[in-house]
């Protein structure tokens, strides 16, 4: 074990060295996101390529592990750790409300792009592989789940940097994206049970296949609900330790506890870890808790995308590479016409729609897993997995910089979203003379409510926006140019003027404190007599002496 333990020492700095550098080169030099850095990373140091050298008697620092992940147990495992955070904190990122508004659009985003890639990708495999002759073939089921499959992570890692994750688009192609993963671990079990069946030549058992797929759906669904009510409410009870640190911490071992769940119940660990960060950001420390969950991401999440990048074996693509191009060309179109065609019927334009659409594109660990158990079941070959491989391979690669690229630009929905925490909110507006003058009353605001237990984070937009919350009181402060606007609902409404009063008196008596110094040569003088005159005052005699001195 010591020996074990020395190696993933060893192999997690390897690591964590060079996707940081690497994920700084494309970020800042190329102009690339950093994840597409870090998967980069991954294939060069890992067991196919520089890994496999042998290091004198040490041996290779990452020998390939024989199973269908080349590495080992113990790296893999902090992988998953990093992933589970990665969701955690893009369910924490994301705006619930505005979420909410688009699970509809995205579930029929999400649908359309299941259905199209699908079909496919199964097509396609009947089509140019001679081995499969129907689309109900173990092989033609299993390729077109993995074209249904998609990424959140690499996707939800670029709405972050580029700050687009609560954006419509956003929250839409995370929303589809969960959907995504949901039906095709659903279609997993759906696919390996007609497989098993078909392999043995039996009868396909619908009903437990149905009840297993039910389950699923189930487990989602409630946790959604639960999750969305308890957490106000937990939050409240762990307020009482009176320590942010500890509250983040305990929110993040929710997290993992419903990911372990998760995957009990026959679905990723990477959704039941977005459902918590998703709850949790409705409560008003979710900034607190991002800010804190960050710290351990920075360190975590690039060890994931390193680990996604060391799958790649090169010398396996070789023998499928003219059907693996066909089938990652077929897999792009599924994806961006399945996905981008339902999005221009739910008020996106062709702007917003290719956003959708693209954003769908990476693949990463749910098609692994798809390909790991069709692999280990035996119902596909060596060279189907591979297959899958090229597919996580072209999409990680091809898709971060089409997604960077794609935002660029004007809005992508039709409609046009406020800021404002529903409807029947009541706006104060304030007019200042300069944009520094407005600056510094919003910070001054924003230090008085802080005082006040309330919580603040910047939301997304077009305009510079603030949510300031405690509880069930929400209130928006915006900033554009030198006007300060402060918008709370109605009943909320005197309690933010109040406030917004308090920090005017402090905002005036600094003015006024400035107005009354003098000239800069004058302030000079001015001092120098303060201090001589104090001086004189101490060097009086008391009693009578200082009386007469007088």
């Amino acid at each position: 074990m010591a020996h074990e333990m020395m190696m993933l020492a060893l192999q997690l700095g390897v690591i964590l060295v060079t996707a940081k550098i690497s994920g700084w080169f494309f970020s800042r030099k190329l102009g690339q996101p950093k994840v597409l850095g870090e998967l980069v990373a991954g294939m060069v140091v890992g067991p196919y390529v520089l890994g496999a050298i042998p290091l004198g008697s040490f041996g290779p620092l990452f020998p390939a592990v024989e199973g269908t992940i080349p590495v080992t147990p113990e790296l893999y495992g902090i992988a998953t750790l990093g992933s589970v955070l990665l969701l955690f904190t893009s369910g924490l990122e994301t705006d619930l409300p505005t979420f909410l508004r688009f699970s509809g659009k995205a579930s029929v985003v999400g649908v359309g792009g299941v259905i199209i890639s699908f079909f496919l990708g199964a097509g396609i495999t009947v089509l140019f592989n001679p081995a499969v002759d129907s689309l109900m073939d173990p092989e033609a089921l299993f390729l077109g789940i993995i074209s249904t499959a998609t990424s959140i992570g690499i996707t939800a890692r670029i709405l972050s940097e580029t700050r687009k994750i609560s954006s419509p688009e956003g929250v839409t192609i995370l929303a589809a994206a969960v959907l995504d993963d949901v039906v095709s671990i659903i279609l997993l079990s759906v696919v390996v049970g007609i497989s098993t069946v078909s392999l043995a030549g039996g009868t396909v058992a619908w009903a437990s296949i149905g009840t297993v797929a039910l389950k699923a759906v189930l487990f989602w669904v409630l946790c959604m609900i639960v999750g969305i009510v308890a957490a106000p409410r937990l939050t409240k009870q762990m307020k009482r330790l009176e320590s942010l640190g500890v509250l983040a911490e305990i929110s993040f071992g929710i997290a993992l506890l419903l990911a372990g769940l998760s995957e009990m119940a026959g679905l990723a660990m990477i959704i039941g870890a977005y459902i918590a960060g998703l709850s949790f950001s409705q409560t008003d420390v979710a900034g607190e808790i991002t800010e804190r969950v960050n710290a351990i991401g920075e360190y975590l999440v690039p060890v994931f995308f390193a680990v996604m990048g060391m799958m790649v074996d090169f010398k396996a693509l070789g023998s499928i590479l003219v059907f693996g191009l066909i089938y990652n060309v077929a897999a792009f179109i599924g994806k961006i016409v399945g996905c981008g065609l339902p999005a221009l019927f739910v008020g996106f334009n062709l702007k917003g729609a290719y956003r959708i659409g693209v954003g769908m594109l990476p693949r990463g660990e749910v098609a692994l897993i798809v390909a790991g158990i069709g692999l280990s079941s035996g119902i596909i070959g060596t060279d189907m997995f591979g297959v899958a491989v090229m597919t996580m391979l072209l999409a990680s690669v091809a898709a971060p910089p089409m997604i960077l690229s794609s935002f660029k630009g004007g809005p992508g929905y039709r409609e046009t979203l406020s800021a404002d925490e529903g409807e029947g909110m009541v706006t104060i507006e304030l007019q200042f003379p300069s944009e520094r003058a407005a600056e510094f009353l919003r910070r001054t605001l924003a230090d008085a409510f802080h005082a006040e237990g309330f919580y603040i984070r910047t939301i997304e937009g077009a305009l510079r926006s603030w949510q300031i919350r405690k509880e069930e009181t929400v209130l928006i402060l915006r900033r554009h140019g030198a006007t300060l606007e402060l918008s709370a609902k109605g009943e909320q409404e005197a309690y933010a003027r109040l406030m917004l009063m308090e920090s005017l008196v402090d905002f005036q008596e600094f003015v006024d404190s400035l107005r009354s110094m003098q000239e800069p040569e004058m302030m000079g003088a001015n001092l120098l007599m303060r201090m001589f005159a104090s001086n004189q005052e101490e060097s009086k005699p008391s009693g009578n002496g200082q009386e007469k001195g007088q």
